[in-house]
């Protein structure tokens, strides 16, 4: 078997480096030859050679859905992508509470919410429910965790009252509706009630949700993103690492007579294995 160029990957599909993609998508076009010459014409204009169409068939009037194959051209340096952070250290559940117990020394407060029109509350209480996911229990299962699930179409202004309220040192927000990008007013949203009420540095900001990234978490002013494929000991892993270095930095503050958040370091970047924003 040829060895794997980690420097240039490729879709692979029959064969290594072929580049083959299968892709599908809806046009808005009624059923027919144009329809077809349209699709290949979107594709090959996508950056795919000799695109064919397997499939396509009629949705309703004026709609038609296509299943297309494609050959890729492109690659991506994964070496260089591995290299840079992206890889976090979870801790199992007994390693998380025997962290809290040593470095925090008290019940982590988190306070979390489907927010806005949102009604979905599968991920949320999946996160912080007892009974959690795929056999991993939520933070409500741990000694070093007290919760507050607020469940599903909760305004944002209610959920930092109730953060507030309760002494919360995170706050987890579940995004699933994404239609028209709702997710990302959303999001922005509460980093914004968040500032004025002036807790930012005091709050953890996390978030999750299908099309949610550690990426997209930062820009938006959140310490965290979660995606697809979370369990809870993942998110508990970087809330108990957060909580533990922002009291450690809040000491050291009070030590040397600053104020805590002055030291310029990124804590949950560099202390709970985050790439830095």
């Amino acid at each position: 078997m040829r060895e794997v160029d980690l420097g240039a990957v490729r879709p692979y599909a029959d064969q290594l480096d072929d580049g083959l993609v299968q892709m599908s998508f809806t046009l808005p076009v009624p059923h027919g030859l144009a329809a077809r010459r349209a699709a290949l014409e979107l594709a090959a204009r996508m950056g795919f050679e000799q695109p064919e169409v397997v499939h396509y068939e009629r949705l309703t009037d004026g709609y038609t859905y296509f299943v297309l194959y494609g050959r890729c051209t492109h690659s991506v340096d994964f070496q260089t992508l591995s290299q840079e952070g992206f890889e976090i250290e979870y801790m199992s559940e007994a390693e998380i509470e025997s962290y809290a117990g040593e470095h925090v020394g008290r019940p982590i407060v988190v306070v979390g919410a489907s927010t806005g029109t949102d009604t979905h509350s599968v991920g949320i209480d999946a996160m912080l429910n007892l009974k959690g996911f795929h056999g991993h229990k939520g933070l409500e299962g741990y000694a070093s965790f007290r919760t507050h699930n607020l469940g599903s179409q909760v305004s944002n202004g209610a959920l930092v009252a109730k953060a507030i309220e309760v002494g919360a040192d995170a706050i987890l927000v579940s995004q699933t509706v994404t239609q028209q990008n709702l997710h990302i007013h959303n999001l922005t949203e509460l980093v914004e009630i968040v500032e004025a009420e002036g807790r930012r540095r005091e709050l953890i900001l996390a978030c999750g949700g299908p099309r949610v990234s550690n990426e997209l978490a930062k820009e938006l002013g959140f310490d965290a993103g979660f995606s697809k494929g979370t369990y809870p000991h993942h998110l508990a892993s970087f809330l108990v690492r957060e909580v533990a270095a922002r009291m450690a930095e809040r000491a050291d503050a009070d030590a040397a007579g600053r104020p805590a958040g002055a030291s310029g370091v990124n804590t949950t970047a560099q202390r709970a294995g985050y790439p830095a924003s």
